[in-house]
C-alpha cells in the first residue's frame, strides 16, 4: 500500500494505546482514522482482535490522540500536510495559556516559509 503511515499510535478514550499503520494522514475533513496491523504497544495482538491484518476504523469522538512517528512521514506523500499538525498544537498551547489566566498575549513571529507551506496545503 502506498502512503501507509507505519507504527503511528492510536491512544482511545479510557482504553489503554494502540499500535498500528494508519492507511492515510488523517484530514480535518474525516470523521474517522482507518489503521491496519494492529498491535497493543507491547507487538502482542489485542484480545479483541481475530485478524491484525484487518482494517480497523475508529470515529474520531473515541480518538483522544494520535501519535505519527517523523520516520513514518518522511517517505509519505502527505508529507505536505504535517504543518497542519504544527497549527493545531500552536492554538492548543494558546488556550492553555489563557486557561491559565494569562492575560499577556505572546510576541510570535511570523515564520514566512512555514506560511507559505500552510497556503500550500
Amino acid at each position: 500500500m502506498r502512503g501507509v503511515l507505519k507504527n503511528a499510535v492510536i491512544h482511545l478514550h479510557n482504553e489503554q494505546p494502540l499500535i498500528g499503520d494508519l492507511l492515510e494522514m488523517p484530514s480535518p475533513a474525516d470523521v474517522a482514522v482507518r489503521m491496519t496491523n494492529l498491535r497493543s504497544l507491547d507487538g502482542k495482538r489485542p484480545i479483541f482482535v481475530d485478524d491484525s491484518a484487518s482494517i480497523f476504523i475508529f470515529a474520531y469522538h473515541r480518538i483522544s490522540f494520535i501519535e505519527i512517528p517523523a520516520s513514518s512521514v518522511a517517505g509519505a506523500d502527505q508529507v505536505a500536510q504535517v504543518p497542519v499538525a504544527a497549527v493545531v498544537t500552536a492554538a492548543v498551547a494558546a488556550a492553555a495559556n489563557s486557561a491559565h489566566g494569562s492575560d499577556k498575549e505572546p510576541d510570535l513571529e511570523i515564520d514566512e516559509d512555514f506560511l507559505r507551506r500552510i497556503r500550500e496545503v
